[in-house]
């Protein structure tokens, strides 16, 4: 049965890390069909919305959905697909690779974050001229599904603890829900120890030292906060890739936004679009090809070329033909 793919550029980089991914795709000659649709601040000048229904529709119906990146219409874009297609968990890697000028080599982790609600769940408004409000959502509904989630995950990944990122002793309501709720789901999984650490704290002791932490679970905020400090650690937001996942749909995009500062010059870093499309390869049933887009993309960041955020003056194509190259091999 093909696999249709949903493919969404966006804005800025997007136009030119979600073609790379899309090359490396078609080098693999799978049963992939891809379809691509349009969001983002130049689809809200021409047509009034950053995000058209035929989009998110396309993507409601195919298996998966590459995202590239959107600029100052991210928070109507991407929030907004995650949550009609109930891609509930945020899953972001941050791996240090070899050849990589990392400031920590040895890590290795994964974010775990709760997609649908918290501080992103939409509900602000103003009271007063001087006053504006935001309500932060948190459910035992959405707390229990992410953490079981994550636990789940931990189990897969072979890993010995879940760290669970909270602000219960000031958000004692919210984070309270939150915290009590991933500590109940961790008694059911007697072989992942649970750990707890207020997320303050938790953004020193990851820059100091990484390796102390495998599966990190958290709000919706407290994630991506974390995830962004974790890319520095590792050589920066150009390396990371995230899942979005849900009961039936995926959406896989790379961490590092639009990137207005370098879009249109061709030196954009595809590595986080390419090991995104990896994760979405396993997502959609191919694990093999999957492990073998990884591999390239390690390959070559350990040999070159390298963009220029790597310390290089290779071009975007110029990577993503080395990648291609060691595919063949």
């Amino acid at each position: 049965m093909t696999v249709e793919i949903t493919v969404i550029p966006g804005d800025g980089i997007g136009h030119e890390v979600i073609p790379a991914a899309v090359r490396v795709l078609e080098s693999l000659d799978l049963d992939v069909e891809t379809h691509e649709a349009v969001a983002g601040d130049a689809v809200l000048e021409d047509t009034g919305t950053p995000l058209p229904d035929e989009t998110i529709g396309l993507a409601r119906e195919t298996d998966a959905t590459l995202f590239g990146a959107t600029g100052h219409t991210s928070a109507d874009v991407i929030i907004p697909l995650r949550r009609e297609l109930q891609t509930y968990a945020n899953v972001r890697p941050a791996v240090a690779y070899p050849g990589v000028d990392a400031l920590h080599p040895e890590t290795d982790l994964v974010f775990v974050r709760e997609n649908t609600e918290g501080v992103y769940s939409g509900i602000e408004h103003d009271l007063t001229d001087d006053v504006s409000v935001l309500t932060r959502v948190i459910t035992e509904t959405a707390s229990r599904r992410i953490a079981e989630f994550a636990f789940g995950h931990a189990v897969d990944r072979g890993a010995d603890a879940v760290t669970i990122a909270h602000k219960a002793n000031v958000m004692r309501l919210t984070d309270g829900k939150f915290l009590e709720t991933a500590q109940a789901v961790g008694e059911h999984y007697p072989e992942v120890e649970t750990r707890t650490a207020i997320m303050d704290a938790l953004a020193m002791y990851l820059v100091l030292d990484p390796t102390e932490y495998e599966v990190i679970v958290s709000p919706n905020l407290a994630g991506d906060v974390l995830s962004d400090l974790a890319a520095g650690l590792v050589g920066g937001l150009g390396l990371l890739p995230s899942a979005n996942l849900g009961e039936e749909r995926g959406i896989f995009e790379p961490v590092h936004g639009s990137a207005p500062d370098i879009a249109g010059q061709g030196i954009a870093n595809p590595a986080a679009a390419v090991l995104s499309l990896a994760m979405l390869l396993d997502h959609v049933g191919f694990p093999a090809e999957a492990n073998r887009v990884d591999a390239a993309v390690q390959a070559v960041l350990a040999s070159g070329p390298r963009t220029p955020d790597l310390g290089g003056d290779a071009t975007t194509e110029s990577v993503t033909d080395a990648i291609i190259d060691e595919l063949a091999q």
